[in-house]
């Protein structure tokens, strides 16, 4: 045999497996193919050719690789029960770029399906060769690097910590610096990612000088990029006053209030959730938000979309309207009742329309001016029929009942009152009566137009327990007025008056 025809057998065997291997990462690409693959023992064939002295072989098999683990976390524990994973981390410190990418996408994809799978990546010595490659000087290293720790530290406080201790964090925010728009944007939504579990984890973030960093990056036209500096910055915002005080007095204001407009759904949602992360905390950040025009976009950006979008925004006038009598009015005269009135009759979730009774409960149970706000806008005949609805998530209904009680004891405007003497059940009736007992007594008008509109007559008809609280009201509203007119409504007078007549002799 000649040493040409030698030669032939070794290059027809690294063709058969640069073929194999080239085979198998495109049939793992389509999800219909997964079972087969796993059913004819791809995964112990993949495990060699990891360390193929050929790296275009290597790399290929770790493509493979990552796009079965990332299939199912079946595959994905596979390929941690193979051993695979030391083998990839040991490869990451010396090979080329190539592979270095196709073994971040790997441990990515092991990593993004559930925490402990993720332990096994950090186990493994993982994040520290991920670190390694957030050095690296190809941004597309970078890029699957950061993505890899991001979907580690996306699952838990723990896991975020080994991702902080292994040194990301500054690395990741120098990524932030980087001209490539794609390293951009997983750089910032790892540190989002990293910021999310707890004040701790986000002030290392904010330590390190990420603030400055994403504020700049505000008004970049990328929207993909704004919308994870948004995600950051909320994450960020929502654990401490204090830090949701340092990212507004990173100037972020009035830019983020523009971007409530920017075309992009996902931009405008993630600068609502901004919003509200900052104004839950205190009065002043919500007097912040709303002297620089935030409130009122927010109630625009209401009226522009639907679903899911609109849950911030709506959680947003709740929380302002929480903190002072003065703020709920500034939500008030900014229109806001109204929208929140058409989210909730527009909205099918039931998660969605529980928000906007909050935020509603939240406006209305401040002072009887509040509570007409609500009155007027025929809300709490609306919260009456979604306390009634046995269809209504339990949630829903407590957050009907809570919102009607809180307003209906600050409500003295009797014709947003009326509509619920009719429907009422007693625990509800027991403080519509209440307010009328509290108001009739002082008002000629108020009891005239009791009368005409039926109310009295209504009131008769109520079956109340003797001595309890509905009694007290009942007897408390029939004391305003003349007792011929209370028998006069009674049910049954005009029977008594029928028996009088027959009983009746003409002179």
């Amino acid at each position: 045999m000649t040493q040409r025809q030698i030669i032939q057998v070794f290059e027809q065997y690294q063709k058969s497996r640069m073929q194999f291997v080239q085979t198998v990462a495109d049939l793992a690409s389509r999800p219909q193919n997964i079972d087969i693959l796993q059913n004819a023992g791809v995964l112990s064939l993949l495990r060699p050719l990891m360390l193929d002295v050929v790296p275009s072989v290597q790399q290929t098999a770790a493509l493979a690789l990552g796009r079965l683990a990332d299939h199912s976390d079946d595959l994905a524990e596979a390929v941690v029960k193979e051993d695979i994973l030391p083998q990839l981390v040991h490869s990451l410190a010396s090979q080329n770029r190539f592979y270095k990418k196709a073994a971040a996408f790997v441990l990515r994809a092991v990593a993004k399906h559930s925490p402990e799978l993720s332990q096994a990546v950090v186990g493994c010595g993982g994040v520290d060769a991920l670190v390694l490659c957030l050095e690296e000087f190809d941004p597309g290293v970078k890029e699957a690097a950061a993505w890899a720790l991001g979907y580690i530290a996306r699952h838990n406080a723990s896991l975020a910590q080994s991702v902080v201790d292994a040194g990301a964090v500054p690395l990741l925010v120098f990524c932030l610096r980087e001209p490539e728009m794609a390293v951009k944007r997983i750089a910032a939504s790892t540190l989002s990612d990293i910021s999310k579990h707890t004040a701790e984890l986000a002030q290392t973030v904010v330590d390190n000088g990420a603030i400055a960093h994403l504020a700049q990056m505000i008004l970049n036209p990328d929207a993909k990029l704004k919308r994870q500096v948004f995600a950051a910055l909320s994450q960020i915002s929502k654990h401490s006053v204090s830090l949701a005080e340092m990212v507004i007095e990173a100037e972020i204001l009035p830019a983020a209030v523009t971007c409530l407009r920017d075309p992009d759904e996902y931009v405008r949602k993630n600068v609502s959730t901004l919003m509200r992360e900052v104004v839950k905390h205190t009065p002043e950040l919500s007097q912040v938000i709303v002297n620089c025009g935030g409130m009122v976009a927010v109630i625009d950006y209401l009226g522009n979309c639907r679903g899911n979008l609109r849950l911030p925004g709506i959680m947003m006038l709740g929380y302002i309207a929480t903190h002072s009598e003065n703020l709920a009015m500034a939500v008030i005269l900014s229109k806001g009742v109204p929208q929140l009135a058409l989210c909730l009759s527009e909205e099918p979730e039931h998660h969605m329309k529980a928000a906007a009774v909050w935020s509603i409960g939240q406006i209305g149970h401040h002072t009887p001016e509040h509570a007409k706000a609500v009155a007027t806008a025929s809300l709490l005949p609306k919260l009456l029929e979604l306390y009634m609805d046995a269809s209504s998530s339990e949630d829903l209904q407590a957050k009907c009942k809570k919102a009607l009680k809180s307003i209906l004891q600050k409500c003295t405007y009797l014709p947003g009152l009326e509509p619920l003497l009719y429907d009422a059940p007693s625990n509800i009736l027991k403080h519509v009566l209440c307010q009328f007992s509290k108001v009739l007594p002082h008002d000629s008008k108020a009891r005239r137009l009791f009368v005409t509109s039926g109310g009295l007559k209504k009131v008769q008809e109520i079956q109340a327990e003797p001595g309890s609280l509905l009694q007290e009201h009942i007897n408390a509203i029939n004391s305003c007025f003349p007792e011929e007119i209370v028998r006069y409504y009674s049910p049954g007078y005009s029977d008594v008056l029928l028996d009088r007549l027959e009983s009746y002799q003409p002179a």
